[in-house]
């Protein structure tokens, strides 16, 4: 049996831990970043911010709805969110696990999120780091220098 795809993505924030950790929670605000593509229209964006919750987010692309699928298993705000994920062409079930690590820092806060895969998904592993650099870049635009 393969060991499990663990990738990690470190960034930091000019903004307060709680305003990093709220937006991920906030249906309004993540819209806005988590998994909202340049050339996408946003769809549907649901949270339901409560230990054993769900979230779908779905955004029109050109190549069709891109539909992703949260349940949170941890939420300790500012600090700690750990969530079930899967995105298509994933099928419902089967599931990767996120967990997100949120640390004051002097000039804001510094996030890490790892996000670990079944060894099934590890032709995913670049994509996948892109894609959450790319979401952390739009959270950063969010956080750091809005008033949203």
């Amino acid at each position: 049996m393969s060991a499990p795809v663990i990738l990690t993505v470190t960034r930091a924030f000019a903004a307060s831990a709680e305003r990093v950790f709220d937006a991920w929670l906030d249906p309004a605000r993540a819209a806005r970043f988590l998994f909202a593509t340049p050339e996408g229209e946003m769809l549907v964006c649901e949270i339901d911010a409560r230990v054993g919750g769900r979230g779908l987010i779905v955004e029109r692309r050109a190549g069709g709805d891109a539909r992703h699928r949260l349940r949170f298993e941890v939420i300790e705000r500012p600090r700690r969110l750990v969530f079930l994920f899967s995105a298509d062409p994933a099928e419902e079930g089967e599931w990767t696990r996120v967990a997100i690590e949120i640390a004051p820092t002097p000039m804001g806060c510094m996030l890490t999120l790892t996000h670990e895969m079944d060894p099934a998904w590890a032709s995913y592993e670049e994509p996948t780091r892109k894609g959450w650099t790319m979401i952390l870049e739009s959270l950063g635009r969010i956080t750091e220098t809005e008033n949203g």
